[in-house]
């Protein structure tokens, strides 16, 4: 395991970079195998933008704002999930937790929906699929990052970090009709 002393700089950039690659995966597979085509912006999910929306687009790009916000709060916790043994399965149990089962609104796809919500309960199981495969890359690549540690990690992230935001920003553009598709 590297022991090496991780600055708060490192931190952040590990958890931006493996929380926008985790949310873009699981974001593709949405669209792809769940086909969100079909429920977003229409039926009990009208309130949801389209899939076509410049702002969807934007979604992935965006996440590196949220990855940074999530490092805030991730840092003091870091030893705990990251540098013990099985800590990935601890980051996981309470993101899970705290993003579905103890939600403070009754949003759409959480607990709290199911209770206080008349959506019907398929559109909020809809979404778990993508929720479960995200919080799993997200924590199982964070904490390989750290148990493991190499300078490739760091060069494999970059580019695809950049390749996200690129795809994010032709998105947007496109979406827009400033660029043909």
């Amino acid at each position: 395991m590297n022991r090496k002393k991780t600055t708060f700089a490192t931190f952040v950039w590990r958890i931006t970079a493996t929380h926008t690659v985790a949310y873009f995966i699981a974001g593709i597979f949405a669209l792809v195998l769940l086909d969100y085509d079909t429920f977003f912006g229409v039926g009990a999910l009208s309130f949801m933008r389209p899939t076509a929306s410049y702002w969807v687009a934007a979604g992935p790009g965006l996440q590196v704002i949220r990855g940074v916000l999530l490092s805030f709060f991730l840092f003091p916790f870091r030893t705990i999930f990251f540098e013990t043994e099985k800590g990935w399965i601890k980051f996981w149990l309470l993101s899970f937790g705290l993003s579905y089962l103890l939600t403070l609104s009754a949003a759409p796809g959480s607990f709290e929906g199911v209770v206080y919500t008349t959506i019907p309960l398929r559109y909020h199981l809809i979404g778990l699929p993508e929720s479960l495969l995200y919080l799993t890359l997200f924590t199982l690549l964070m904490w390989g990052w750290y148990r493991y540690s190499r300078k490739i990690v760091d060069i494999v992230a970059i580019t695809l970090v950049s390749l996200i935001v690129l795809m994010s920003l032709m998105g947007v553009l496109a979406a827009l009709g400033l660029i043909k598709t």
